[in-house]
């Protein structure tokens, strides 16, 4: 196939090549008709010119929503001023232009924010509508200009149409590249991180294996029709490179799919690596060696490429000139909390993740890890709540229970705060991610989260904390929703949660803290060990797993928990105030001696204790919808929703907001406050 540049007029309306009057047996006459059915001279203007429109097409949207990120930033910015200057309601719309701007984003907040797809299907995810839209819009305009003005005359008929796709199969590889990479100038510019922007790179991969599809089979059809597809077979080479081309797309594309890339992390890395190598090998040799105005994209591509990969070299290099240390602690449930203390990594967004590698438990193998601290809090360690699959988090769990600490309630001694003694080397690639809005710029912010997934709303809660101590905020209301599959899960966090109801109790921004404890996994996550418990929760919520072992008393009378003032006096305590601190960890031990004694209790009754002052403990699922529509009722500006859990507990936040924002009339000018949304989701 030749692709080498002309400066050729448009397709003309003339009758073109044909074979009329030709001896197709003959086989020199059948070569010079391929040559000449081949011969792209008049055809490569025109395609210049689409190509042109594509690209200008992607710049305008990338432009477009650079402008509406920063029009976004600039109205949360103007809030936090005018809260600071202590204006009454800075996060209500104030005047027309923010009014009209409001109603405009809610009629697309509407319509991207619900998602319909199968929850327990392994191999079908649909995204939302709005990333749908964005889809199926990039795909229509990729189709149009494949079919705009190619009904080339004659036997070039099919050649048209299949140049036409191989042009637009190598313009798209630049953009697949920059949606792909960690520092991204994209998700810069439109305020999303790369993690968010890897739905659209798979999606333009498949996009590409399509156009080169249509690319193979349109010029496979049309040298068939013509009767000369066995001399090209025998004399160009672009038939062999071009099948091993689409077979190795074929393969990442396939590859990159949600069941299979989430089998084992650690090689869906190296063989993407490995296959798009192969892949570029491949792409060079099916392009003719004068086609070099085809190769310009490719380049371009590796040079965004490796661009990124050296700017990630470099961070991950001056990261780690003094690697960090990590200290590994058992939690209940199949969890081990990593605190890494970092020499380099001082400081990072709430929501932020990092690439974690400690090689005692796997040498270069780096997962996906979000930080569940913030700067201010935890000695400025980076903190990690990791649930154990298998592979490197199986690893570090074992690592933790062997030779960290006790199990925090299965042993004989157990501190709420142990202090681990082996610290292990740990490297840090990082930190990534948190392109969502600041949430302390909202009237009333709502998190949501299923098991691990607290991780991602829990320092967005420590920030709003830590910042509102120092500063006012437009925030009034704060509603922080966790979804547990068993009431020991809570100690994850229930020292980080117990300080911030205190911090935000002193300046008078309220906090309601609700867990739920939830045997569905579609809310939390699966677990090997789900049990039925028959306690007497209220079943009409769902089932249930908070009672097990909530009831189990030890019978030996020698059984003592020393446990501060604070903590013996809970019930009182709860009554006064909701902000009742433990000055230090209750400890539960056989046979301690302890200047303050109290009856036997269980080491679940005491965590229960614990999360009665200042939360509310409910068996079975949330109703999403009447928080919402509570927190609505109450608003006096825009509200904010964070959630991070499993496909299911995202969808249903997304439908049940899009819903509630349209029942409100929010899109319709009736003056209800504006919703916004922000999902993070497990998968990678």
């Amino acid at each position: 196939m030749d692709m080498d540049g002309g400066d050729s007029a448009m397709p003309t309306g003339g009758p073109g090549l044909s074979d009329m009057g030709m001896d197709m047996s003959n086989v020199t006459v059948a070569s010079d008709f391929l040559a000449a059915i081949l011969d792209d001279t008049d055809l490569q203007p025109f395609d210049w010119a689409i190509i042109g429109a594509f690209w200008y097409g992607i710049v305008v949207v990338i432009f477009l929503a650079t402008v509406i990120n920063f029009l976004c930033w600039a109205t949360l910015k103007t809030r936090l001023r005018a809260a600071a200057a202590k204006r009454s309601r800075p996060a209500h719309a104030s005047n027309p232009f923010t009014s009209a701007m409001a109603t405009m984003t809610s009629i697309v907040r509407e319509a991207s924010y619900p998602q319909v797809t199968p929850t327990k299907s392994r191999w079908l995810r649909i995204p939302p509508f709005g990333t749908s839209i964005l889809i199926l819009s990039y795909l229509g305009f990729l189709l149009g200009l494949e079919f705009f003005n190619v009904d080339y005359p004659g036997a070039q008929y099919w050649e048209a149409r299949g140049l036409r796709a191989a042009w637009l199969t190598v313009a798209q590889f630049p953009l697949l590249i920059l949606l792909s990479g960690k520092n991204n100038l994209i998700g810069v510019l439109v305020g999303m991180s790369y993690e968010r922007l890897q739905v659209l790179h798979r999606w333009v991969a498949r996009v590409i294996l399509l156009t080169a599809t249509l690319h193979g089979a349109y010029q496979l059809v049309g040298w068939n029709q013509y009767g000369v597809l066995h001399i090209e077979i025998s004399t160009d080479s672009c038939i062999p490179t071009g099948f091993a081309t689409w077979i190795l797309l074929l393969w990442l594309v396939f590859s990159s799919t949600a069941p299979l890339r989430n089998l084992s992390y650690e090689f869906f890395v190296i063989q993407h690596v490995i296959s798009f190598v192969g892949f570029l090998v491949a792409v060079f040799y099916h392009i003719p060696p004068n086609a070099l105005n085809a190769r310009i994209f490719i380049w371009l591509g590796i040079g965004f490429f490796l661009l990124d990969r050296l700017s990630r070299l470099a961070r991950s290099a001056f990261n780690n000139s003094r690697p960090g240390r990590a200290t590994l602690i058992s939690l209940p449930g199949g969890v081990t909390k990593v605190s890494v203390h970092s020499h380099k990594v001082r400081s990072w967004k709430p929501g932020q993740h990092v690439f974690l590698c400690i090689p005692r438990f796997g040498i270069g193998q780096s997962h996906p890890a979000t930080i569940a601290s913030i700067p201010s809090s935890h000695n400025n360690d980076l903190v990690f709540i990791l649930r154990a699959h298998k592979g490197f988090t199986k690893r570090i769990l074992n690592g933790a229970a062997n030779s960290s600490t006790e199990s925090f309630l299965n042993k004989e001694r157990v501190e709420l705060t142990p202090d681990p003694e082996e610290r292990f080397l740990a490297l840090i690639d990082g930190p990534y991610g948190a392109s969502h809005s600041d949430f302390a710029a909202f009237d009333t912010t709502i998190l949501i989260a299923g098991s691990t997934g607290v991780t991602f709303i829990l320092p967005i809660l420590l920030d709003i904390a830590h910042r509102a101590s120092t500063q006012n905020l437009p925030l009034r209301n704060i509603v922080f929703v966790w979804m547990i599959k068993n009431t020991e899960w809570a100690i994850w966090i229930i020292n980080e949660l117990q300080a911030a109801v205190g911090c935000l109790h002193r300046v008078g921004i309220e906090l309601n803290i609700h867990i739920n404890v939830t045997c569905d996994p579609s809310f939390t996550e699966a677990a090997e060990d789900t049990r039925e418990c028959g306690c007497d929760c209220d079943v009409r919520l769902g089932p249930c797993c908070c009672e097990t072992g909530l009831e189990e008393q030890d019978d030996e009378e020698d059984d003592i928990i020393p446990v501060p003032i604070e903590e013996a006096n809970f019930a009182d305590e709860k009554a006064k105030s909701s902000t009742t601190t433990t000055e230090q960890p209750a400890v539960i031990s056989r046979k301690s001696p302890a200047s303050v004694l109290t009856r036997s209790v269980s080491p679940i009754a005491l965590l229960r204790s614990r999360l009665a002052s200042f939360s509310t403990l409910t068996s079975g699922r949330p109703d999403i919808r009447s928080i919402l529509w509570t927190a609505l009722d109450n608003a006096q500006g825009e509200t904010g929703v964070a959630v991070c859990g499993p496909a299911a507990l995202n969808k249903t936040v997304r439908n049940t907001v899009a819903s509630v924002s349209d029942q409100r009339g929010t899109s319709k000018g009736t003056g209800a406050e504006g919703v916004y949304l922000h999902c993070e989701g497990y998968e990678w």
